[in-house]
């Protein structure tokens, strides 16, 4: 993928902002911004469906999509269906960091430096990832708990979207994107901490 095209993936990839974003500045309640992501699930998976079923050929999917995913579920697709699984499980302080990390955090370590699937991303790359994680999480989970757990807590969830992004694994042949693992391990390592002080 060349560096023009990698740019506008990327700024696709953090456009996603806009579905927390809805809720930070109090312009759509929870509830609707569920409602939106399900109905950008929903046309993603019937867009899959066409262009893996059918072959839809639209130059755009030649421009944001990797070569893993000509045969395979598109990224964009796993980044709507995790962004809207973690919504419907998550309350939205859980949820919206979890969200916050895929939508931001993930753009940020890709455009530093991208890795192969099966190989680990470096260890600079590691750490800015990190920082900006833990960075989005905090002002999200500040008031919901003391301080020392709102840490712990951005803390685990960014440590979890680090792992996930810094590192994209190969099952049975499958690339296991990060689209689709950084909200949920972000969310889980959260909610765990958040429970766990509780």
């Amino acid at each position: 993928m060349t560096a023009g095209a990698e740019l506008k993936r990327r700024t696709v990839h953090a456009s996603g902002v806009g579905f927390p974003a809805l809720y930070l500045l109090n312009l759509a309640e929870w509830r609707t911004v569920g409602y939106l992501l399900i109905v950008g699930s929903a046309v993603a998976a019937v867009l899959e469906a066409i262009r893996l079923g059918v072959g839809l050929d639209w130059a755009i999917y030649e421009t944001l999509t990797r070569e893993y995913e000509r045969d395979n579920v598109a990224g964009y697709a796993l980044y709507m269906f995790s962004m809207t699984g973690v919504a419907s499980v998550f309350d939205p302080a859980v949820a919206v960091p979890g969200m916050l990390m895929l939508a931001l955090g993930d753009p940020v370590s890709g455009l530093l430096g991208s890795n192969e699937a099966g190989r680990a991303k470096r260890a600079g790359v590691i750490a800015v990832m990190f920082g900006v994680c833990f960075a989005l999480a905090v002002p999200v989970l500040v008031g919901t708990a003391p301080l020392s757990t709102v840490l712990a807590a951005a803390a685990v969830g960014a440590a979890g979207a680090t792992v996930a992004d810094g590192f994209t694994p190969v099952v049975r042949g499958y690339v296991l994107d990060d689209n689709l693992t950084i909200p949920p391990v972000a969310c889980v390592g959260i909610w765990l901490v958040l429970r766990v002080a509780g």
